[in-house]
């Protein structure tokens, strides 16, 4: 049952094979007995999932069910669950359970998914490989001696080692699909403002954005007809129609333009991912696409930017995280900056510690034209590359990340060389753009991924690109050694 896709047990539960109840029993079997290997879940639900599951099968058994009625899901631990604890990965909000929930959440209700749980991650979602969370590191089911990536960590491994169907995600600098990559799943971030944030806790207000994870783009395409809504309570939410993303899945890419830069294919990227990706290049030729040379000229400089407002950002939203309202509080605070202090110290770990730093540094009285103010203008260029780029091309592919999972402690000690994990992820979310990962070969026995870019608001032409890929391969059906009995 474990290795269902999301659209077979769509397609089970309408035909009556197997009741919600029996799947969302068979799941929370699996997170107990096997999870303790891999660390991808946080909080466990199970008297709510299975109490959410009776009430979807007495809907499906009236025929008025929502699409995803009855299909067991975890939920990234930074989406706010109302009753549910939301931590965030940390130690500042172990304690926190939310009196509300995330639009997002909110949305899952309503369409009848069963909550089974909330997934690690890295702590309040900084960090490329999830060895950041307050509740230890999450281990890689293809290699558990490797990370899955990050921050989105726990919901990749848990798809990876089939203890759910789907999850929740968020992706502030490639915490979707570098995860997605490395785990050998399916997983797309939206256009900025597609997905509400409202509920969602913040790292950088600009470039966080919600999205869904999955086996299959089929199966992504189905979260995100439920995930995507506009949202008044979220000044950043695109009020527009939202498509069903799976009408055109089936599409012939014929005539599709592929922008190939060769910005992506430079020195840092493994021999190995590059060829799986060039092989996987080939194939959309096969299926009748063009692959057109094109060059984003500003790639280098979005690491820099990004690692200049994104923690000027977090700097702000982390600052509401003082021991006073709610979260972590220190024993016995001499006064007020004595509690400041101490709960901060004490709250935060080091990688998170680090980014507000940087952020205070560079949002200081001095500094902000040459630091903050900079990077905008930065991330203006990048966003004109890639307008200019869509006016020859109708998407554009590359390599998600430029090697496979790497072991736990490679990089803990050197964070530039972390920070560039995310060299091919981060210019979509500096300029808004949809991007997502799909499998599409192995290197050293651990998968590698491909990274599909759209233009704004085009999620669904990348969908059926991934899915037209899926039909003609398998890698998106391989599971790690011992996973599938």
């Amino acid at each position: 049952m474990h290795n269902f896709t999301i659209t077979e047990l769509i397609d089970g539960l309408k035909k009556r094979v197997f009741s919600s109840e029996e799947i969302t029993q068979h799941f929370l079997a699996r997170i107990k007995n096997l999870d303790s290997e891999f660390n991808s879940v946080i909080t466990l639900t199970e008297d709510q999932a299975l109490e959410s599951a009776k009430l979807a099968d007495q809907l499906l058994a009236e025929g008025s069910a929502s699409e995803l009625c009855g299909v067991p899901v975890l939920h990234k631990d930074i989406f706010c669950t109302q009753g549910v604890r939301t931590s965030c990965g940390s130690k500042m909000l172990d304690n926190f359970v939310p009196p509300y929930d995330a639009t997002v959440i909110e949305n899952f209700r309503n369409n009848g998914a069963v909550m089974l749980g909330k997934t690690n991650m890295d702590e309040f979602a900084m960090g490329s490989s999830n060895e950041t969370s307050f509740y230890g590191p999450v281990k890689n089911p293809w290699s558990t001696d490797s990370v899955p990536g990050g921050s989105s960590g726990g919901s990749a491994a848990a798809i990876a080692a089939r203890l759910a169907p789907g999850a929740t995600a968020t992706d502030t600098g490639g915490s979707i699909r570098q995860p997605a990559a490395l785990c050998g799943i399916t997983g797309l971030k939206p256009t900025y403002g597609r997905v509400s944030r409202w509920g969602m806790i913040a790292f950088a207000s600009s470039l966080d954005q919600g999205g869904p994870m999955a086996r299959t783009a089929e199966d992504c395409a189905l979260l995100l007809n439920c995930m995507a809504s506009y949202d008044d309570k979220d000044s950043t939410c695109i009020d527009r129609p939202v498509p069903n993303y799976s009408v055109n899945l089936g599409d012939s890419l014929k005539g599709l333009r592929i922008g190939i830069p060769k910005e992506y294919f430079s020195e840092g990227l493994n021999a190995g991912t590059e060829q799986a990706v060039r092989d996987s290049l080939a194939e959309y030729e096969k299926l009748g696409a063009e692959l057109v040379d094109i060059s984003l000229p500003n790639t280098g400089l979005s690491v820099p930017a990004y690692y200049v407002i994104a923690p000027a950002e977090a700097s702000a939203n982390l600052s509401r995280f003082d021991g006073v309202r709610y979260g972590h509080r220190c024993e016995d605070p001499k006064d007020l900056e004595d509690l400041y202090r101490r709960t901060r110290a004490e709250g935060f770990g080091d990688e998170v510690q680090r980014r507000i730093l940087i952020g205070t540094y560079c949002l200081s009285a001095g500094y902000y034209d040459a630091y903050y103010g900079k990077a905008q203008q930065v991330r203006q260029l990048i966003r004109q590359d890639f307008t200019q780029a869509f006016e020859k091309v109708d998407l554009i592919m590359g390599p998600t990340c430029p090697s496979p999972a790497f072991k736990f402690g490679a990089k803990g000690n050197d964070p530039v060389a972390m920070y560039l994990e995310d060299i091919y992820t981060i210019s979509t979310n500096l300029a808004g753009l949809p991007g997502m990962s799909l499998p599409c070969g192995m290197v050293d026995n651990k998968p590698v991924g491909l990274q599909i870019i759209g233009n704004y608001f085009d999620e669904a032409r990348m969908l059926n690109a991934a899915h037209q890929f899926q039909q003609v391969t398998d890698w998106h059906q391989l599971a790690p050694a011992g996973i599938e009995s």
